[in-house]
C-alpha cells in the first residue's frame, strides 16, 4: 500500500492519543483525512474541517483507504466495521466488545472482501500480545493464557491496596485519568477483561467461545474485609481472566479475581499496567507487561496496526486453520475464597470440600473447592448478595469419582 489515508471514527481519549503518536512518528506515510464524531458542539483540539457527523462521508469516500474505529458504542462500531470491510477498505479497531461478539463473522468477512482487519489495541493496551500469539506461538502447544487485562481495575486495586483509598475514590480517579470505560461496570465487573479473553483464546487455541457463555465476576463487591483477609495472608488481589487447557482437547475460560502471593508473576503489576502470561510446551512461561490503559499507550497499538497495513499484513488465524481445536468446557473445579453474609450463598454453591471457614456477625468466609458450573448457575446470587469471590489459582480436572480424587491441572 502507498500512502495510508485514514478515516477515523471517534476522537476521545484514544482518538486524540492516536493523532498525537501519528504526528510524533517519522518516516510514516499516513494521515487522517476525516474524523467522524457524535457531538459537533463539543470543543476539540483540531480545526472544524476535520470533523463530520455523516458516516457515509468517510465510508463512501474512495480516497480514504483505511478506517480506524475507536468509538464506545459496539453496535455503531459493528455497522462501521462491516460496511468498511464490504467496501474493501482495511480496518483497524480497538473495540473489544464488537470483536468478541462478532469475531467469527468478521473473520469470514475478511476472507470474502480481501481486506485486512487488525485489532491489536483491543487487548491489553500497548502490549503486542495478538501479534505474538499469531507469529511467535503459531506452532507451539499452549496450556494457558492469563493475566491482568484491564488497566482501570488494576489501578483501582493498586490504590486501595497501596494507599488505602476507598473503592469509590479509586474508581473516580481511574475515570478522571481516562482509564475507566464510560460505564464502569464494563471494567470493574470483568466484562472488558472477558471480551479480551475471548479474543486471545481464539488466537491462542483457534477456539471461539461466545462471551455470554463465559463466567465473569469482578471487583465491584470488594469490601474492607476482603483486603484485610488478603493482607493477613500476605497476598494481593488481582482481577485475572484465564483460559486453561483441560486434558487434551478441552478449554476452561473464566474471569475471577485471584489471591496471589509475592512470588506470582503478576504480583508487581500495578496501576494501569497490564501483564499477560503465556504457558507453552516449548517456550515455557513468558510474561508480557506494558501500559494497558490511556490514550497514548492504546494509540501506539493502533499506530502499530496502521504501520503493519503498509506491508500488507493480515492475521492468518493459524491455530484456527490447523483443524482439530479444543472444545469449551465448564466441567472444571476451582479452589476459591468466598466472603458472604447470607448462609444461603455458601450452601447454593455446593462446595465439594472446605479447608478454612470463619463465621462472624458482620461477615463470614470460607475457602474450598467449587465447580465452575455452580458459579455460573449462581452468578446473579453472588453479585446481588454483595458476596466477594476470588480464586487461589488452583484448578482441578474432575474424574469419574469426583473432585476429591481429582487431577490437579496447575
Amino acid at each position: 500500500m502507498s500512502k495510508i489515508n485514514i478515516g477515523l471514527f471517534g476522537f476521545g481519549c484514544v482518538g486524540q492519543g492516536l493523532y498525537d503518536v501519528l504526528n510524533g512518528s517519522k518516516g510514516f506515510k499516513a494521515s487522517i483525512g476525516k474524523i467522524a464524531i457524535k457531538d459537533p458542539g463539543k470543543k476539540r483540539s483540531l480545526p472544524e474541517h476535520f470533523f463530520t457527523t455523516d458516516h457515509s462521508e468517510i465510508l463512501n469516500n474512495p480516497e480514504i483507504n483505511t478506517i480506524v474505529e475507536l468509538i464506545d458504542d459496539a453496535e455503531a462500531a459493528y455497522q462501521v466495521v462491516t460496511t468498511a470491510l464490504k467496501n474493501g477498505k482495511n480496518v483497524v479497531s480497538a473495540n473489544k466488545k464488537l470483536i468478541a461478539y462478532h469475531l467469527e463473522e468478521l473473520v469470514e468477512l475478511q476472507k470474502t472482501s480481501g481486506a485486512s482487519f487488525l485489532y491489536e489495541a483491543s487487548c491489553c493496551g500497548s502490549i503486542p500480545i495478538i501479534r505474538n500469539l499469531e507469529e511467535y506461538y503459531d506452532n507451539d502447544l499452549l496450556s494457558s493464557v492469563s493475566g491482568v487485562f484491564n488497566g482501570s481495575s488494576n489501578y483501582i486495586l493498586t490504590k486501595i491496596f497501596q494507599q488505602g483509598w476507598d473503592y469509590k475514590t479509586a474508581l473516580k480517579a481511574a475515570q478522571d485519568l481516562g482509564f475507566a470505560e464510560t460505564d464502569p461496570k464494563l471494567d470493574v465487573g470483568g466484562f472488558d477483561a472477558k471480551f479480551k479473553l475471548v479474543i486471545l483464546t481464539y488466537h491462542s487455541f483457534g477456539t471461539y467461545v461466545h462471551p455470554d457463555k463465559v463466567f465473569n465476576f469482578g471487583i465491584q463487591n470488594l469490601s474492607e474485609y476482603d483486603f484485610q483477609y488478603a493482607r493477613e495472608k500476605g497476598l494481593k488481589i488481582k482481577l485475572l481472566p484465564t483460559v486453561q487447557k483441560i486434558g487434551d482437547n478441552q478449554l476452561a475460560l473464566y474471569v475471577i479475581p485471584q489471591l496471589i502471593a509475592a512470588d506470582h508473576y503478576l504480583y508487581h503489576i500495578e496501576n494501569e499496567y497490564n501483564g499477560v502470561c503465556v504457558e507453552a510446551a516449548f517456550a515455557c512461561s513468558q510474561t508480557f507487561t506494558g501500559k494497558g490503559a490511556g490514550g497514548h499507550p492504546t494509540g501506539s497499538a493502533v499506530l502499530s496496526d496502521i504501520s503493519a497495513l503498509q506491508h500488507g499484513y493480515k492475521y492468518e488465524y493459524k491455530k484456527n486453520a490447523q483443524g482439530e481445536r479444543p472444545e469449551y468446557t465448564t466441567d472444571v473445579y476451582l479452589e476459591v475464597f468466598l466472603r458472604y453474609q447470607q448462609e444461603e450463598v455458601a450452601k447454593a454453591l455446593n462446595f465439594e470440600s472446605i479447608s478454612e471457614k470463619y463465621q462472624g456477625r458482620e461477615f463470614s468466609y470460607l475457602t474450598g473447592v467449587v465447580s465452575l458450573q455452580e458459579l455460573i448457575r449462581n452468578s446473579e446470587l453472588l453479585e446481588k448478595s454483595g458476596s466477594f469471590l476470588a480464586t487461589t489459582g488452583q484448578v482441578f480436572e474432575p474424574n469419574k469419582v469426583g473432585v476429591k480424587e481429582a487431577e490437579l491441572v496447575n
